[in-house]
C-alpha cells in the first residue's frame, strides 16, 4: 500500500526558488515603495508575466503555463512572504478574472482574450461587489438587457481589484431581475467600450500597491458574445470561482504568515534586552512555537484544498476551511511580530507594521470569516443529511 507523501514535486520546488528569487531581488527592495505611494507596481507585473506567473493556470495552448491549483498557491505564498499586496494582485488577475474566463468561457472568449491575461499584456478584473451588496452577492442591482446583438448593462461595482488599472473585466449582471441570483449573468467587458469607467481609486489601511476602485456601467453596449456561458448562470459560476479564489487567499495568509515568522525569528536572536537575546525568554518561544505550529496546519488546510481542486472536485468546504484558518492565523502572526519587534514593530522602516496591516483584508475579502463559518456549517449540515434544518 502506497503512503501519503507531503513533499512537493521536484518541477514544484523548482517554481518556488524561481519565484522566491525574484521576490528577493526584484520586490523586497521596492515593496515599501509602492506601499508608500499606493501605486501599482506595472513594470513588475510586465516581468512577471514574462515568467508565466500571471497565466499560472491557463493552458499553453492560450498562452499560458498551464500549471494548476497547487503551483498557484506556490507562488501566491512566496510573494506574501515579502508583499501581501502584489500576491494579491497575482491571486485575483490568476483566479478571478482570468480563471472565469477559462473556466466558463467560450472557445471564442478564450482565443480574444487569455493569451493577453496569461502574457501580462492585459490585467484581469472580476466585478461581483456593488455598494449594496457585499457577503449578499446575490442581491445586486447592475443590469443587463438583450437588445438585438448586444447588451446594455447599467450600474456599478464598487471594491474592484484592477478597477482602475485592468483592461479587461468579468462582470456580473441582472439578466433577469424576477429569477433574483438564477437571473445572474457574466460578461466579458473591455475597458474602451462606451460607459465603461473607473472611479477614484480606494485610499485603504493596507494592501495599497493593489489597485481597488469603484467601476461605473452607463449604457454599455456588450455583445452578445460576451456573455459567459448562459443567461442566469452567473451566480452559479461566480460561487466556483470564489471556491477557488478562497484558495488562493488562503495561500496569500499562509505567506504572509511565514513572512512575519521569518521575521520575529531575525529580529528575535538579533535584538538583546536584559543581556540576552530575545530568543533566550521563554515567553518569546511560546510565542514563536504557536506559530509554527498553527502555520503548518494552515498550510496543509490550504495545500489540501489546492490539491483537491485540481483534481477536479468541489472544495466549497476545503476551500471555506483554509480560507479561514489561514486569513485569521494571518493577523495573529502578524499582531505576534509586531509584539515580539516592540515599538521597532510600530514603525515603517521595519517590515511587520506592513504586514500587520495588510493582514486584515484576508478576512474581508472573497467572503468574511462569518461567511465562511456559515459556509463550513451548511456544508457538514448538507452532508450529514441535516441541511433542511438551515
Amino acid at each position: 500500500m502506497a503512503g501519503i507523501s507531503f513533499a512537493l514535486s521536484g518541477e514544484q520546488e523548482a517554481i518556488r526558488n524561481t519565484v522566491r528569487e525574484f521576490v528577493e531581488g526584484e520586490i523586497r527592495p521596492v515593496a515599501s515603495y509602492y506601499d508608500d505611494q499606493q501605486e501599482f507596481p506595472h513594470e513588475l507585473f510586465s516581468k512577471m508575466g514574462e515568467l508565466g506567473l500571471l497565466g499560472i493556470l491557463v493552458p499553453a495552448d492560450y498562452g499560458g503555463a498551464g500549471l494548476g491549483y497547487m503551483e498557484f498557491v506556490i507562488v501566491v505564498e512566496e510573494i506574501a512572504r515579502v508583499c501581501p499586496a502584489i500576491a494579491l494582485s497575482v491571486a485575483a488577475h490568476n483566479g478571478l478574472c482570468t480563471n472565469h474566463i477559462l473556466s466558463f468561457g467560450s472557445e471564442d472568449l478564450k482565443r480574444r482574450y487569455l493569451p493577453d491575461l496569461a502574457s501580462g499584456r492585459a490585467l484581469g478584473a472580476w466585478a461581483l461587489t456593488e455598494p449594496g451588496s457585499g457577503s449578499d452577492a446575490a442581491s445586486l442591482r447592475t443590469t443587463a438587457r438583450r437588445e438585438g446583438s448586444f447588451y446594455r448593462l447599467n450600474g456599478s461595482k464598487s471594491f474592484t481589484t484592477h478597477g482602475g488599472v485592468g483592461s479587461i473585466a468579468v462582470v456580473m449582471a441582472l439578466t433577469d431581475s424576477s429569477r433574483g441570483k438564477h437571473g445572474i449573468s457574466a460578461f466579458v467587458i473591455e475597458k474602451g467600450m462606451k460607459g465603461f469607467t473607473a472611479g477614484k481609486r480606494e485610499s485603504k489601511l493596507g494592501m495599497r500597491a493593489s489597485d481597488t476602485t469603484t467601476l461605473s456601467l452607463e449604457d454599455v453596449q456588450v455583445p452578445a458574445s460576451n456573455l459567459i456561458g448562459s443567461e442566469g448562470d452567473g451566480y452559479r459560476q461566480a460561487l466556483e470561482i470564489l471556491d477557488g479564489g478562497r484558495i488562493s487567499i488562503a495561500a496569500l495568509g499562509v505567506g504572509l504568515a511565514q513572512g512575519a515568522l521569518e521575521a520575529a525569528l531575525r529580529y528575535s536572536t538579533e535584538r538583546r534586552q536584559f543581556g540576552s537575546p530575545l530568543a533566550e525568554f521563554q515567553a518569546i518561544q511560546m510565542k514563536l512555537a504557536r506559530l509554527s505550529m498553527e502555520l503548518e496546519a494552515a498550510r496543509l488546510l490550504t495545500y489540501r484544498a489546492a490539491w483537491n481542486r485540481q483534481q477536479g472536485r468541489l472544495v466549497r468546504l476545503e476551500a471555506a476551511q483554509a480560507k479561514l484558518f489561514a486569513s485569521e492565523l494571518a493577523i495573529r502572526a502578524a499582531d505576534e511580530a509586531l509584539q515580539i519587534f516592540g515599538g521597532y514593530g510600530y514603525i515603517k522602516e521595519y517590515p511587520v507594521e506592513k504586514l500587520y496591516r495588510d493582514a486584515k483584508l484576508l478576512t474581508i475579502g472573497e467572503g468574511t470569516s462569518e461567511i465562511q463559518r456559515m459556509v463550513i456549517a451548511r456544508q457538514l449540515l448538507r452532508s450529514s443529511g441535516l441541511d433542511g434544518v438551515m
